[in-house]
């Protein structure tokens, strides 16, 4: 009978033990959302952290807009993502767009610390704008080089965009405000990866793109300036919860190191790796971790 007490008393130990610690030893999921340059960081990131921490990591790529991924990171589905200074200030924050980069990182780092308990850590070295483009020989013919020149275009312009550019302040209606183009019908909303193909074949004439896309190296297609600073600044740094943090030692210092790890050329590069060349993710995200001896 004292046998019998004994490893029932044992079990229950055992038992009570695993039951006290199920967040200590939880995967750390690393989410992203559903466009090439999120899916490449949130792989970038989850290998790093593989080969650092020697931890189980969780992928929940792709997961969608700015709006499920900051639901994810709220409600613990994810414990972090890469995530934009600009997207966040006026998406998120619903605060008005500014253009001093580290007074918008300043601020977006203390709201989200305040009222959502998720901590920004310091930017990769990428800052992804929003990129206004059209077809090179246009641009070459009529003299283009920036927005205002766009704005002097007196039959006006079809615009190819992303649901999200339309419908966020720090997008099409910033444009707008700015610049007041010409629009001779009703933005076309697309997937952004149709954005280039709609271009090329004269479906539209102008597409609101992104600054690091890895076709912008490739095509005969020019980049009209920000000459009135419409887009506030999107640098990119890894949001991750405040209790994640706490829970994993060693983890800020480890994604730290990926910080100022980027530039925009270099993301463009990766980008079209996985776009233009239709290499897997996870082969490109470890190929630059080797190259960064990471």
């Amino acid at each position: 009978m004292d046998r019998t007490k004994t490893v029932a008393g044992l079990i229950a130990c055992l038992l009570l033990c695993g039951c006290s610690r199920p967040d200590a030893d939880r995967a750390i999921r690393v989410g992203s959302k559903n466009f090439t340059e999120q899916v490449l960081l949130g792989e970038i990131v989850a290998q790093h952290l593989e080969h650092k921490l020697h931890r189980t990591v969780e992928r929940r790529l792709n997961l969608g807009g700015t709006l499920l991924a900051h639901q994810a990171i709220l409600s613990g589905e994810i414990d972090l993502y890469p995530e934009y200074t600009g997207t966040a200030l006026t998406a998120i924050l619903k605060q008005p767009p500014a253009m001093d980069a580290t007074a918008v990182l300043a601020r977006v780092r203390s709201e989200y610390r305040r009222r959502f308990r998720v901590e920004w850590l310091d930017p990769l070295g990428i800052d992804n704008s929003f990129a206004m483009v059209v077809r090179g020989p246009e641009a070459r013919r009529r003299g283009l080089a920036s927005l205002s020149d766009a704005a002097r275009v007196a039959d006006g312009w079809t615009l190819g965009a992303g649901y999200e550019f339309e419908q966020r302040p720090d997008g099409l209606a910033a444009l707008e405000n700015t610049y007041h183009l010409r629009f001779v019908s009703t933005p076309r909303s697309m997937d952004l990866g149709l954005l280039y193909q709609a271009l090329e074949h004269g479906q539209v004439d102008m597409i609101a793109a992104n600054a690091t896309d890895g076709v912008l190296a490739k095509l005969d297609v020019k980049v009209l300036a920000d000459d009135r600073h419409a887009f506030p600044p999107y640098q990119v740094s890894i949001a991750v919860r405040e209790d994640t943090l706490r829970r994993i030692p060693g983890l800020r210092a480890v994604l730290l190191d990926l910080s100022g790890r980027f530039t925009n050329s270099k993301m463009q590069a990766l980008n079209y790796e996985v776009d233009g060349e239709h290499r897997p993710a996870a082969e490109v995200a470890a190929e630059f971790l080797k190259e960064q001896g990471m």
